[in-house]
């Protein structure tokens, strides 16, 4: 069920899920969803990056680039597009959503973020999707003190992603970082962005044996995304099942897994921080 503002949000939720973009938490934890809203619990996810932006531009080249060849849509398409795919997704986990609708980096700063270069590297310093975040996160934890919080680790380097990571950082409560999927498919990609952070983490792991055949159906939703991210429907099962089978510990299930911030109360942990350009 969507929500149509943030006084909606009700304090029954126990995990909210902050996804940069329409996709992020379904393709990184769609079967802790499935199996937290399976057992009666309720799930909000929190999409930041929604908001549609002004079709006549301005657009880098990437952004052209982005429309054109990867979404196959135009800039007047894309946004809606988009959101009637995560309608779906999340329909199939039974999972709520806010959408924030905060402008993606391509379309909020187009001169900043004008390669995948730029896209994948050190924030802007003065974007300001940060102090966005902050608040909207500030507000989330004020409204719903006891739920947990997940935001994605920032593997991969997408700006959006690492903002999220840092702006969670100061969240206070229970806070768990996910592994950004499929960035961390990438061999050596969680290695390193768990090295560049410098923090020690501990990890967890959910069986999602039960739920990967539903994060999958929801996955699949995401029409516009899975040529680009995956090669198609088929290769994603395959590369989804893959990953889920590799993050447990031993053989025979499949698991999502999460990390917290070791030694820091409840994932606190407001004195780490990502450099910004």
């Amino acid at each position: 069920m969507l929500l149509p503002s943030f006084n909606h949000i009700d304090t029954t939720y126990t995990h909210v899920y902050l996804s940069p973009h329409l996709d992020d938490a379904v393709l990184s934890c769609g079967g802790a969803i499935a199996h937290y809203t399976a057992a009666g619990e309720r799930v909000l996810v929190v999409t930041l990056c929604t908001g549609a932006p002004n079709p006549s531009g301005p657009f880098s080249a990437l952004a052209h680039d982005i429309h054109t060849n990867e979404w196959r849509l135009t800039p007047a398409q894309a946004m809606a597009a988009r959101l009637r795919e995560d309608d779906q997704a999340l329909a199939r986990l039974n999972a709520d959503t806010f959408r924030a609708g905060l402008l993606d980096a391509i379309y909020r700063m187009p001169a900043i973020y004008d390669s995948r270069e730029a896209l994948f590297g050190p924030p802007a310093r003065h974007d300001p999707l940060l102090p966005a975040l902050r608040d909207l996160i500030a507000a989330l934890r004020a409204r719903l003190p006891a739920a947990t919080l997940y935001a994605p680790l920032g593997v991969g380097g997408h700006v959006d992603h690492q903002f999220t990571y840092i702006a969670a950082l100061t969240a206070g409560g229970r806070v768990a970082y996910y592994e950004d999927y499929p960035y961390a498919q990438r061999p050596g990609a969680l290695s390193q962005r768990l090295d560049a952070l410098g923090q020690e983490f501990a990890s967890e792991t959910l069986d999602i044996g039960m739920h990967l055949a539903h994060k999958i159906a929801a996955i699949e939703a995401y029409t516009s995304q899975l040529d680009v991210l995956f090669g198609g429907a088929a290769a994603m099962a395959e590369a989804v099942t893959a990953y889920a089978a590799a993050t447990h510990p031993s053989h025979g299930t499949y698991t999502e897994r999460v990390w917290r911030h070791a030694g820091s109360r409840q994932g606190q942990a407001s004195n780490i921080s990502t450099p910004l350009a």
